[in-house]
């Protein structure tokens, strides 16, 4: 084991210049102004600049409503399947695993031609308001939709890894012989084993939310994404140093993950 050493260390140290060259390079490019110096103009500009904190609360609250409905529609799901029908979820993972083969420009191109198809054919009924409603610039559902399918390959995964790690069957049979509901069950017995695995599902997806950009952008709505790829054509500087904190703002979420994850494992270990 210890020959392998040097080549663990010769590994990371290409895998860390391969991911920190670059961003070294964009925080350089967004600090240093020919013929100012060093400068962090770039940065003080991000909040003043027009579409900035619409964009970024359009894209949080797509995000907090694609996580309420991902997991309001997989926990249950997967708890059912893990109790009473195991032999299903060869299905289940693949029905999930779906969406990493499907191409996004098909994908989006399959919600186009249903939001064309909707008004066109519905017009005389009551579903017609909800393709209009569906459709809302202000709050456009059907991109929570749109990631709902596109969360499922990984809150599956976080989940199904959760799930595999605590028993199931039985914490549901205890929580039911006290008297317990089937929802309370659920709620009481299952979902407080299962916090890093939702914390985990729930990263994941706003990761996933407040980076996708093709299915928006096609749609024509504009979250955080699209913004800064708007802002790129006129303010490149701005738009990288908008990137760049976003980028560490994600590190810092994923580190206060780490840091829950690691306390609920800890106070597990000493119950």
């Amino acid at each position: 084991m210890a020959r392998l050493n040097p080549w663990r260390w010769v590994v990371l140290s290409l895998a860390a210049l391969y991911f920190l060259v670059p961003l070294a390079a964009s925080v350089i490019f967004t600090v240093d102004v020919p013929g100012q110096g060093v400068t962090f103009d770039a940065y003080t500009q991000i909040v003043s600049t027009e579409g900035f904190v619409s964009s970024l609360l359009l894209s949080l609250g797509l995000a907090g409503a694609t996580i309420a409905v991902v997991l309001l529609l997989m926990v249950p799901a997967m708890v059912a399947l893990r109790l009473g029908a195991p032999r299903l979820r060869p299905v289940v993972e693949v029905v999930c695993a779906l969406p990493l083969v499907v191409p996004p420009i098909a994908f989006v191109a399959g919600i186009s031609t249903v939001l064309k198809w909707g008004p066109e054919h519905l017009s005389r009924t009551p579903l017609f308001q909800t393709f209009v409603a569906l459709q809302n610039p202000d709050f456009p559902f059907v991109l929570v939709l749109a990631y709902v399918v596109m969360a499922l390959p990984f809150v599956h995964r976080a989940l199904d890894t959760g799930l595999r790690a605590i028993d199931v069957p039985t914490l549901v049979e205890a929580a039911r012989s006290c008297g317990a509901s089937w929802p309370q069950a659920l709620v009481r017995a299952v979902l407080p084993n299962l916090r890093g695995a939702l914390l985990n599902s729930a990263f994941l997806t706003l990761a996933l939310v407040l980076g996708e950009f093709t299915v928006a952008q096609l749609l024509g709505f504009r979250p955080f994404a699209v913004w800064i790829y708007s802002v790129a054509g006129s303010q490149a500087q701005l738009s990288v140093a908008v990137s760049v904190l976003s980028l560490f703002v994600t590190w810092a979420l994923l580190l206060a993950l780490a840091g829950v994850g690691g306390r609920n494992r800890t106070a597990a270990s000493r119950g």
